[in-house]
């Protein structure tokens, strides 16, 4: 399977556990600054590498409503100044090709979406920017079938590639972790991320917006190292109950020392365990 370079590090086997965290949603300035530099400190005490996390914009909302960001222009001006003042690689979302292309040239990793995990414009757009893409399995499609997402993505000569299980939709307003997807995705050569958050969601669980479980963060995301995963994704919150977007499912910042402490330790036996296979 191939290793993927971010910033000093690589994501895949052998290497340290690497791990996507941050606010879902750029609430402003000061507050995203002070949550990369927390979340640095935090990190910084355990061999688990940090890519900072925020979201310029949620498109996908519930509700015309909700609180969506600051919008691309100035969002990446904040995620440009935490890669810059404090030296830590950052990704976010991106929507369309265009989109792709701007984020491309201040971000270290781009992300797609889960549900626009199919749209061959917007991956083509984003191989062809050259940096890491870090594309959500879709809530409504196989594993098996992400093969073609990769291809796509590959056909631009871009093989810096991870994919990601956030769960599976197979009812209204839930989702299902079945973490045989992480050893079939990884069948692509691509290492697999796990998205602890996201599969914790009870989409549209609370009418206007989602609902969440957050108390079931810390199982499945040791479940997921267990069958194989590399990489993980958390969105986390100094406050989870004041955050503006996802509030029912960021993990705490308060509780992320004890569980980084967990996951390092199982992840070190687990690839303890494949060398020896």
């Amino acid at each position: 399977m191939n290793c993927v370079d971010i910033a000093d590090f690589k994501v895949g086997p052998g290497r340290s556990l690497v791990m996507m965290c941050g606010p879902c949603i750029i609430e402003n300035e000061e507050h995203c600054f002070q949550a990369a530099e927390t979340l640095k400190s935090i990190f910084s005490l355990h061999d688990i590498r940090l890519v900072f996390k925020a979201s310029y914009d949620k498109a996908n909302r519930s509700s015309i409503n909700s609180f969506r960001g600051p919008g691309i222009d100035e969002g990446l001006r904040i995620l440009g100044r935490i890669r810059k003042e404090l030296g830590i690689p950052v990704v976010t979302d991106v929507h369309s090709p265009e989109e792709a292309t701007q984020a491309g040239e201040v971000v270290d990793v781009l992300q797609i979406p889960a549900f626009l995990c199919r749209q061959t414009d917007l991956l083509v757009a984003a191989g062809n920017t050259g940096k890491v893409i870090n594309v959500k399995k879709g809530q409504f499609m196989a594993p098996w079938d992400m093969t073609h997402v990769v291809e796509k993505i590959r056909s631009t000569g871009n093989e810096k590639i991870i994919l990601v299980d956030r769960g599976t939709s197979f009812g209204y307003n839930n989702l299902v972790s079945d973490f045989r997807a992480i050893p079939i995705m990884k069948k692509t050569g691509c290492p697999v991320c796990f998205d602890a958050s996201h599969s914790v969601q009870l989409p549209g669980g609370l009418g206007a917006s989602s609902g969440g479980q957050r108390e079931f963060i810390p199982t499945l995301i040791k479940a997921a190292i267990a069958a194989g995963a590399n990489c993980l994704f958390m969105e986390a919150h100094p406050e989870p109950s004041k955050a503006l977007s996802d509030a029912a499912s960021v993990f705490p910042f308060k509780e992320l020392p004890t569980l980084l402490a967990q996951l390092q330790q199982l992840y070190e036996l687990i690839q303890t365990m494949e060398e020896r296979e």
